[in-house]
């Protein structure tokens, strides 16, 4: 019996593997449009890309920015400044684009461009940090999509959207992890609307890994400037100590953090290039082997996990 559900697994990864070897043809004709190319992933994706032979369409917030893109790479790739939560910053892209491709339409969209500070417990934040967030990493999102989809319905092609593994275990408070969460529900329900276009929707969910937009320093900074702004009475209900052990949990996650950015490009490069991309890439260790086996456990073992694991109030020792 067992030998029969060994036999049927192993037959299942094989036949998983040979489909996800089979490669799109005619990669130097595919347009990909890529928000965020400013720094981490965006950045080294871009550069991936242009070097597999695709023609790179990539967003960044300032020319300077752009221009040191444009340095690192080939002539196919060119460069938009684009702020994703201007629309009117959005519409003109969006044009750009268009003028780019033209009848070819758009193989692959990228949504990449996110932010992940203010990021505190939710009683020190306002609802203006909540939004700051929400407004690139979900909103913009949404409303880059919106603007692209008939240009990648047109190509019969791809949508990627970074999610994390925050959003499927919510691991802080502020508008990260309900942004991320809300990037899933929304890819999933993109996916069964586009999936009668032959449009293929794709979610990336890395763990912890080192970006620009991600280090200890950015963090820190972020949590103190929260901290200083909150009221008298929230800071005695959870106390210094309580603060000096927050921070230190930060730069643990930082140290734990993988510095291999490649590991999430290559699974977006794989999303782009293969006849049968996945639904779902989650990328790193902790992601595979702790995140995602955590987000199936029963919510109460969740709960207790994250407690015995998180620094107290001083209020509630």
């Amino acid at each position: 019996m067992w030998l029969y559900l060994v036999g049927l697994v192993g037959l299942y990864y094989l036949l998983r593997w040979y489909r996800e070897r089979q490669v799109v043809s005619n990669l130097q004709d595919k347009y990909v449009f890529i928000t965020g190319c400013s720094s981490g992933f965006g950045n080294l994706l871009a550069r991936q890309l242009d070097q597999r032979g695709f023609r790179v369409l990539a967003s960044c917030r300032s020319e300077l920015q752009a221009e040191r893109l444009r340095d690192q790479t080939s002539g196919r790739l060119e460069t938009v400044i684009l702020d994703v939560t201007q629309t009117e910053s959005i519409t003109a892209a969006t044009q750009w684009v268009k003028e780019h491709v033209g009848n070819r339409g758009l193989w692959g969209l990228v949504n990449n461009a996110g932010i992940s500070v203010p990021t505190a417990p939710n009683e020190w934040l306002t609802k203006q940090d909540f939004a700051k967030i929400l407004n690139v990493n979900l909103l913009g999102v949404i409303e880059v999509t919106l603007n692209l989809l008939p240009l990648v319905r047109k190509a019969k092609g791809r949508v990627v959207n970074i999610s994390s593994i925050a959003g499927r275990v919510s691991l802080c408070g502020g508008g990260y992890s309900i942004s991320k969460y809300g990037i899933e529900a929304f890819s999933d329900s993109l996916r069964r609307e586009l999936s009668s276009f032959g449009v293929k929707v794709s979610v990336i969910e890395p763990g912890f890994f080192k970006t620009g937009m991600t280090s200890n320093d950015t963090f820190s900074r972020s949590i103190l400037e929260v901290w200083n702004q909150v009221c008298p009475e929230v800071k005695k209900a959870y106390g210094e100590e309580f603060l000096v052990s927050y921070l230190k949990d930060v730069e643990m996650s930082f140290k734990r953090s993988s510095t291999s950015l490649s590991s999430v490009t290559d699974c977006i490069e794989h999303t782009l290039t293969a006849c049968h991309p996945r639904s779902r890439y989650s990328v790193g260790w902790d992601a595979k082997f702790f995140f995602l086996p955590l987000s199936y456990m029963p919510t109460v073992l969740v709960d207790t996990m994250m407690y015995l694991s998180s620094p107290r109030p001083a209020k509630a020792l």
